[in-house]
């Protein structure tokens, strides 16, 4: 019983050492690339992570900021959605720096000259601003000498640049209009397309009706023929508070045409703009336009 135990333990002590000689000559075997790749204790280099990553963070917003697909483009000038904007691109409804693009994926820079149907466009989304401008407030971007803008009253209205469509004069008050849109900018500013202006006025003194005749008919101030399309009394109010009406766009005319005739405006109200009323909407305060409402200042 003794012999033959220590016989088998032999064989299995033998055994064992083979074994381990085998795990010990596959543990010098160089081990695959892949392998060591999925080595859980493997760690880069601090520093080249570091520049991995910021390379990388780098080319991306670089490729972002650069460059936009044609068809979101178009979509975000709101025009279409990107899906009809293919169909449109498809059919050479878009240029791009004057060359008609008919490329599905075609990319564009922010700097490129974009127009569809031949109107230059935007990405930007257009935005229309109305605002019941107070007293003492200059109808400009910014002011060098410190005074306050129509810009201050309408900082939060929209995270796009938008700029006021004309001018009111500062002791101007009523609606003034503004948009990212440069074509409906244009198009309201432009003396062809006669767009409306209705402004409430108060004299210093009553206004004549042989001067309210002459005030509407056509007649010539400095050197210009000036055309108002209605002027009256202000109905339930005394003979010093006028309507008129105009669609002319020159510098301070409507105090011009009264002055011209001797007389002072005391207060001016711009009541009404191509359509646009002060309904609702109090001194100082601004509100985007409806839908409806942006619908009929295209049509103009």
């Amino acid at each position: 019983m003794t012999a033959k135990s220590n016989s088998s333990r032999g064989r299995q002590t033998g055994s064992t050492n083979q074994e381990a000689k085998k795990r010990a000559s596959s543990s010098d075997k160089p081990k695959k690339s892949h392998e060591k790749s999925k080595d859980k204790n493997f760690r880069p280099h601090p520093q080249k992570i570091k520049n991995f990553k910021k390379k990388t963070a780098t080319t991306s917003k670089t490729s972002n900021s650069d460059e936009i697909r044609l068809n979101k483009y178009i979509a975000n000038s709101g025009i279409c959605s990107r899906r009809d904007a293919d169909v449109y691109i498809k059919s050479g409804s878009a240029t791009v720096n004057g060359e008609i693009i008919t490329e599905m994926g075609y990319k564009v820079k922010l700097t490129d000259e974009v127009r569809f149907d031949d109107a230059l466009i935007s990405p930007e989304a257009k935005r229309y601003v109305l605002l019941n401008k107070p007293k003492n407030y200059i109808t400009t971007m910014d002011d060098e000498r410190g005074r306050k803008t129509v810009m201050e009253l309408i900082n939060n209205a929209a995270k796009e640049r938008i700029y006021p469509v004309g001018r009111l004069d500062r002791l101007t008050t009523g609606l003034l209009l503004f948009t990212n849109d440069g074509e409906m900018a244009k198009k309201l500013t432009h003396p062809k397309h006669q767009v409306k202006k209705l402004y409430h006025v108060s004299l210093d003194k009553k206004l004549s009706m042989a001067d309210l005749n002459k005030i509407s008919e056509n007649f010539v101030l400095d050197g210009k023929m000036v055309f108002v399309d209605n002027v009256s009394y202000v109905e339930n109010k005394p003979k010093h508070e006028i309507g008129i009406e105009i669609h002319s766009g020159r510098n301070r005319i409507v105090r011009r045409i009264f002055e011209h005739f001797g007389y002072k405006v005391t207060k001016l109200d711009r009541v009404i703009f191509a359509g646009l009323t002060k309904k609702n909407l109090s001194r100082g305060v601004w509100r985007h336009l409806t839908q409806q409402e942006v619908n009929n200042l295209k049509m103009i």
